[in-house]
């Protein structure tokens, strides 16, 4: 098990065939300094320095390596952050650590060399927002911290797909592993978005508190410790969203000082999915959620029930581009019905039946049902069917989603959390909460 703090490599962009920015302090490069604006250009699958242009003016390379001169940073314009959600941007970033610069066939590839604990203070200030209690910010910090370094110790595969039976489909996308460093800087992996999200050295303040500390397994392994935006009152279990066996610590638990039944059917399910019950990320309060929250997540407002409506014709089209987009020969003709067969504690669906004129479709798991239900990601699969048709007729003119909670469901429900430091909760009590079965300890 880890024993020291290790240095890592964060992926901030791939693909560009010209990266610019400032080296706000001096940065050495190939034993010269440099500070001040840069531009750099692929050309010919090389890189070349075309601002400041006296700086090595014939040289190319295949790979430039800014080493940081203590204390210093630098800043990169457009990068995209939230790439295929619905709320993607660019923005100009600010960086601590080294900057290394890959020339490849596809372009350039920009990573950030930096140690996990500076890392981690980024990491928690981009996932939430650093104005939010100190208290849920620690926690954030050691749920990362314990994610990240289960990132490096263990394998995941990227993508798994898998037809059970001629009408059945499962798909699981985990983190895998990336070829170039070790993390990107997206929702893929862990949010990465520079320093410009740190408030009064708070999240510095998080990470300095908790530095070393892990949520740790009865096995005695460091815990992989996923989390996500809002759970919607229960949070849910491993194998809902990925392979079966994996993390037996990720069990769900309810979201609140009082008991609720876990989801144990459709009756259930939908009683929970249309009302509106007493939850942590249950958050109605403005002046928290503006706490809380970093600006583009507030652009999200009804994360914890949500109401998606399609016309027929409207979701016919959409199931054909996405299973098109997913190479999936799959023809459904006209929308019949959309039934869950499976679902979690959560009332998250794991496997979704759509029947159509042509064939019916079985799918799971839950990214792959939020993908195929809208054009970039459904907030969750907890949701409930509503049809809606003409008298008479039994085919539906319009399909509602009645829905709960924000992302997998499964480990640290960010916005729970939030409200639970904000209500007097200890980090400690917080991770208890929502890790029953791991434990805290230090390991550097």
């Amino acid at each position: 098990m880890i024993k020291s703090e290790p240095r890592i490599r964060v992926g901030i962009e791939e693909g560009r065939q010209e990266i610019s920015g400032v080296f706000n302090t001096p940065f050495k490069v190939a034993d010269t300094l440099v500070q001040g604006k840069f531009r750099i250009r692929l050309k010919e699958g090389k890189l070349h320095w075309e601002a400041p242009s006296p700086l090595f003016p014939t040289a190319a390379f295949t790979e430039i390596i800014a080493q940081n001169e203590q204390n210093g940073s630098f800043s990169l314009e457009d990068v995209r952050i939230g790439r295929d959600f619905h709320w993607e941007r660019l923005e100009r970033q600010t960086f601590a650590g080294s900057l290394v610069l890959l020339a490849t066939a596809e372009g350039i590839v920009v990573i950030n060399e930096i140690g996990i604990e500076d890392y981690l203070s980024v990491v928690i200030a981009s996932e939430m927002s650093a104005e939010a209690p100190l208290e849920f910010l620690k926690a954030q910090a050691i749920t990362a911290r314990s994610w990240a370094l289960a990132a490096l110790e263990y394998e995941e595969e990227a993508e798994h797909r898998e037809w059970v039976d001629t009408n059945t489909l499962l798909c699981w996308y985990g983190r895998g592993k990336h070829k170039l460093y070790d993390f990107c800087a997206d929702d893929h992996c862990q949010r990465y978005h520079g320093l410009g999200r740190h408030l009064a050295r708070r999240c510095l303040d998080a990470t300095k508190a908790t530095s070393g500390v892990f949520l740790i397994s009865a096995e005695g392994k460091i815990c992989d410790a996923r989390y996500h935006k809002a759970c919607g009152g229960f949070t849910e279990r491993f194998d809902i969203a990925w392979q079966a066996g994996g993390a037996p610590y990720l069990i769900p638990v309810v979201d609140s000082g009082q008991k609720h039944p876990f989801i144990a059917d459709e009756k259930t399910a939908r009683a929970w999915l249309t009302t509106s019950p007493e939850a942590y990320c249950n958050v109605s309060e403005g002046e928290l959620i503006r706490m809380i929250l970093p600006s583009f997540d507030q652009e999200t407002p009804d994360f914890f029930r949500w109401r998606v409506s399609y016309r027929r014709g409207e979701l016919d089209s959409l199931l054909k581009e996405k299973l098109a987009k997913a190479d999936l020969e799959v023809d459904l003709g006209t929308l019949f019905d959309i039934i869950p067969l499976e679902r979690g504690a959560s009332g998250r669906i794991s496997l979704l039946r759509f029947v159509g004129s042509q064939r019916t479709l079985d799918v799971g798991k839950e990214l792959e049902i939020r993908r195929l239900l809208s054009p970039s990601h459904l907030y969750s699969s907890a949701f409930v069917v509503e049809k809606r048709g003409t008298a008479g007729t039994a085919l539906p003119n319009e399909f509602i989603l009645h829905g709960g909670g924000w992302g997998h469901g499964v480990g640290l429900c960010q916005i729970g959390a939030a409200k639970m430091a904000w209500q007097g909760f200890s980090a400690e009590a917080i991770l208890r909460h929502y890790f029953p079965l791991a434990r805290l300890q230090k390991l550097y």
